[in-house]
């Protein structure tokens, strides 16, 4: 049973490419879009997770620790700076 899962699920993922193609759309052009909005969409997560963490009124006792706020802000900052860097490619 577990192997005529996989099979369908195989084909729904050509089902998807096959649907592309019909639309007229490049799959390749699809596919760098879909990356560039996966690079875009950590930035206001991680700070949305961030903000939400360190808020007494949600997390209670259980709020972020100084060395949990330095790493969690830390990385927000070169989550950013990728970012940037990413956007600056376009324009240059």
């Amino acid at each position: 049973m577990a192997g005529k899962r996989i099979l369908y699920g195989d084909h729904g993922l050509h089902g998807d490419a096959i649907a592309l193609n019909l639309l007229g759309l490049n799959p390749m052009k699809s596919l760098i879009l879909s990356v560039i909005g996966h690079g875009l969409s950590p930035l206001p997560l991680l700070r949305l997770i961030m903000l939400m963490t360190n808020d007494r009124r949600t997390m209670g006792d259980r709020v972020n620790s100084r060395w949990r706020n330095i790493l969690g802000w830390t990385t927000t900052v070169a989550i950013f700076l990728a970012t940037a860097g990413l956007v600056a490619t376009w324009v240059i």
